[in-house]
């Protein structure tokens, strides 16, 4: 190693080092650099060898709306952004909900990236693994999802659980105008489904509360019967007198027409009784009572046929909704499934260890620089005082740092 040049009185009164000094210094001192470059390339080289490999597995696929971006506009709710200067493209919004927290948590839930990661908190592995994860927007509207990890499988599998979870976020979110006609009309449908129940279990009760199935039908028979019993009274009756022409009380025939007489008369009493009110499975209804049940019958009955007549339209209005959204283009289009990486893609051993060698050299040539300066400064009376007492200086702030 060459030593330091010695100045004459003339070189201390400059500050500076032109370039024909500076040149012939760090040339003097060329292999101090090279040894500084090389040391920083070695201890680099070692540290990286050391280091675990990673593997990057790309997934891509094609957000709605980019094939036709003119139409898209009018019938996509996010094309309809673009036209407001909310965003460019669809895909900006794709790439917001792939980094959203929901999907986050359920991927990391999924593969267990806590332990993966090694963090206690759910807060830090979301940041780990959004550091891990990259997604990006290209020229040709083709959104790349990218994911680096230790495993190459666990990168992949990772990538498409991306793809798995928008799937669901866009299943939930109802991102087009189709999926919104068919969530709200299924929901609708729903509620009319339940609704239409209660109104079947209401109008049953009614039944066997009126004993009513049919009231039309019910009311002519009860009509009927009524006739048949008074004719078959009167009929009776005229027996009974013609017997009695010739016969006594006591005779046999007398008492039965009698006794059969009562019954009949019993029977529509009972038929026409007001106060007479059906059993369970009785289908005769007093006469009396059949326009009051009637009426609360045919209220039930309306009941169950407005909702049966609104379910019927709602579920046509579902069944247009699913068609249409299953004619509009699919909300995602896979391009290309992420697969296992057969190559690292990191660390860069030989890009780090040349920036390593460059940066040697260049903290070398700072440090030749240095000490030739210092060497000057210290040659020269003036500056040699300052020198000592700075070190004086130095030397005593770490006595009393030592000392505390």
């Amino acid at each position: 190693m060459d030593e330091p040049r010695q100045y004459g009185n003339s070189d201390l009164a400059e500050d500076e080092i032109d370039l024909l000094e500076l040149a012939s210094l760090l040339l003097r001192n060329k292999w101090v650099i090279f040894r500084w470059a090389v040391v920083a390339a070695v201890l680099t080289a070692v540290i990286v060898l050391l280091m675990r490999p990673t593997y990057t597995a790309e997934a891509t696929f094609l957000p709605p709306g980019s094939l036709n971006t003119g139409s898209a506009a009018l019938t996509n709710p996010m094309g309809a952004l673009s036209l407001f200067g909310g965003l460019k493209t669809s895909g900006q919004i794709y790439v917001g909900i792939l980094g959203s927290r929901t999907i986050s948590n359920d991927i990391i839930h999924q593969f267990d990236l806590q332990k993966v990661y090694k963090e206690k908190r759910l807060s830090d592995t979301e940041k780990a693994l959004k550091a891990n994860s990259k997604f990006e927007v290209g020229k040709d509207s083709l959104i790349t999802i990218s994911v680096t990890d230790h495993d190459p499988q666990r990168a992949a599998d990772i990538a498409n659980a991306y793809l798995a979870e928008l799937h669901k976020q866009n299943d939930r979110l109802a991102l087009t105008e189709a999926a919104q006609r068919r969530v709200f009309f299924q929901q609708q449908l729903e509620q009319e489904k339940n609704a239409l129940e209660d109104a079947e279990v209401d109008l049953a009760k009614t039944e066997e509360k009126t004993g009513l199935i049919q009231p039309r039908g019910q009311a002519e028979l009860q009509i009927a019967t009524i006739a048949q019993a008074q004719a078959e009274i009167a009929s009776r009756e005229v027996q009974l007198a013609a017997l009695q022409q010739a016969a006594t009380d006591q005779n046999p025939d007398v008492i039965r027409i009698r006794s059969e007489i009562t019954g009949l008369q019993a029977q529509l009493k009972k038929l026409q009784d007001k106060s007479g009110s059906p059993g369970p499975g009785q289908i005769q209804v007093p006469t009396a009572k059949v326009p009051a049940l009637t009426l609360e019958y045919v209220r039930k009955e309306r009941e169950v046929k407005y909702h049966e007549a609104l379910f019927a339209l709602l579920a046509r209005q579902y069944e247009a909704a699913r068609l249409d959204e299953s004619r509009s283009a699919p909300l995602m289009q896979v391009v290309d499934s992420a697969t296992k990486p057969d190559k690292k893609s990191g660390p860069l051993r030989t890009v780090l260890t040349l920036a390593a060698f460059f940066l040697g050299g260049i903290f070398g040539i700072v440090w030749v620089i240095v000490r030739d300066r210092v060497h000057v400064l210290s040659n020269d009376p003036v500056h040699a005082e300052k020198l000592k007492a700075l070190r004086e200086a130095a030397r005593l702030r770490s006595s009393a740092d030592l000392q505390k």
